[in-house]
């Protein structure tokens, strides 16, 4: 297997935060979780995201610490869960959180889902506490829909780094992402391939036929173009480095218009403890 090689300072990175990351979702088993991480540090990658919820903060610590490459050049980011957002069981799942990755500090700390426990009087307090005595960077949040934002900006001293949100070509989010561009947030797009389902939109085969490679790649590749950051799950050392190379790929503008005149709304994530009306 051939691997495209990108320098460094070759990676686009939004605010210190490099635009692809692996995803780790689903990656439950230890052995294979941790491989994975260290075949796509070792290939390039330097942002890995996992949350409490995978049940892998162990795996992916382990996979980190077998790469060779050096901690502060990774931008790790995990989620707390629904169940720990009270102030002290926010700062304490934290804590565990970063004995369970083997780190003395986090770079993105997300809350998972604006749900259950979640109030942000009592939750956001207790990760600007996390900021501020240094066992966080960043802190942000996922699946938040503008009223959640504006709401968290609030009651935060520190500002939102980032909100993680489902983002695909079948799922454009232009809402979420204008509210990103004028609220200085980054954007961060799970499922970025849609669960599978981009492979079967014509106009995004057609687009890969174009250009000799995958529809995956095409699909990172427009993302980067809206400026969102993408963090494709992935296990294989070939679905890795397919999606590494997708930082070679560089859309022409017909490209970008016909992906965007996709008419598909296709949440492909919707719990039902999710937000009772996407806007």
């Amino acid at each position: 297997m051939t691997t495209t090689r990108f320098d460094e300072t070759d990676v686009p990175r939004a605010s210190g935060m490099p635009m692809l990351g692996l995803g780790t979702w689903q990656n439950e088993n230890p052995e294979q979780c941790a491989e994975s991480v260290r075949t796509a540090l070792e290939m390039g990658y330097r942002h890995i995201d996992t949350a409490q919820i995978y049940g892998n903060e162990d795996a992916v610590g382990d996979g980190i610490a077998a790469a060779d490459v050096d901690r502060e050049d990774i931008f790790l980011a995990t989620k707390l869960w629904i169940d720990e957002l009270g102030h002290d069981e926010a700062l304490d799942s934290a804590a565990e959180s970063l004995d369970r990755l083997g780190v003395d500090r986090i770079d993105l700390l997300y809350v998972h889902w604006p749900a259950r426990s979640y109030d942000p009087a009592e939750t956001l307090p207790a990760l600007d506490e996390l900021r501020d005595a240094g066992m966080i960077d960043h802190i942000g949040v996922s699946n938040f829909e503008p009223s959640h934002l504006d709401r968290a900006r609030d009651v935060l001293d520190a500002p939102i780094f980032a909100n993680q949100i489902e983002c695909h070509p079948l799922l454009q989010q232009s809402a979420l992402r204008e509210y990103a561009a004028e609220a200085g947030i980054e954007l961060v797009g799970y499922s970025p391939l849609a669960r599978g389902q981009i492979f079967d939109v014509p106009e995004i085969q057609d687009i890969a036929d174009k250009h000799e490679t995958s529809a995956a790649q095409v699909s990172l590749a427009w993302l980067r173009e809206k400026a969102v950051t993408a963090i494709p799950k992935a296990t294989s050392a070939d679905h890795i480095a397919d999606n590494w190379a997708s930082l070679g790929l560089e859309l022409d503008d017909a490209d970008v218009a016909t992906i965007d005149d996709i008419e598909r709304t296709d949440r492909r994530v919707n719990p039902d403890f999710g937000p009772d009306a996407w806007e």
